[in-house]
């Protein structure tokens, strides 16, 4: 993961990603009580924002500040602490409520580590939900990275988590319906595919299993 690089592509645009939180985000999370949250690799903070509307003391963490200093223009007054740092291993200074972790696409061994690390950060009943590209978008859907390293199943965010008791809530391949112009100023409407997993920290993680 390179930050100047991201740092570059958040300041040639006004906003890389839309102001709205991402559809699964909304849909999953807003009928939970507000509390203390994390959004990990924020971004523009478009999740972190949206909780905070509803009530929530959000932070959101992410390696690029250029993209940080846009989401706190956005957010204004609202209750979000922008810290710029590594979301596969950052901690916040006492356990929170939830964990969002949407579109951190990274290798194998990164993600697990950031996986665990979110879990991690939870009070027993805090709720992680995380939202991915998923392995099969490559050939079933749309856009996306196209990197087969660092797209990923449930299942592979299921395994990154052994040791750890968790009460898993949804794990599974979603759709997302995406807007592709056509070469004739239109509209098409074309399904990308996304793994979504939400789950519940039922208590503290185990040591880390011992590797052969």
């Amino acid at each position: 993961m390179d930050a100047r690089a991201w740092d570059d592509r958040y300041a040639a645009s006004e906003l890389v990603w839309s102001r709205e939180p991402n559809q699964f985000v909304a849909a999953e999370l807003a009928d939970l009580p507000p509390g203390r949250a994390v959004d990990l690799a924020a971004g523009e903070g478009r999740n972190a924002i949206w909780l905070a509307s509803r009530g929530w003391s959000a932070t959101a963490v992410d390696f690029s500040q250029v993209a940080l200093d846009k989401g706190a223009r956005l957010a204004g007054d609202l209750d979000v602490t922008w810290v710029c740092a590594d979301a596969t291993t950052w901690q916040p200074p006492t356990p929170v409520d939830l964990v969002v972790v949407a579109y951190l696409q990274v290798p194998e061994a990164d993600r697990r580590r950031a996986v665990r690390s979110a879990v991690g950060m939870l009070r027993p009943g805090g709720t992680f939900l995380l939202v991915a590209h998923d392995s099969t978008n490559l050939a079933d859907g749309t856009g996306g990275p196209q990197d087969p390293a660092v797209l990923m199943s449930a299942e592979d965010v299921l395994g990154d988590l052994e040791g750890i008791d968790v009460e898993v809530l949804r794990a599974e391949r979603v759709a997302r319906e995406v807007a592709i112009e056509d070469p004739h100023g239109g509209e098409q409407r074309r399904t990308a595919w996304d793994c979504l997993v939400r789950l519940v920290r039922a208590s503290a993680p185990t040591t880390e299993p011992s590797r052969p």
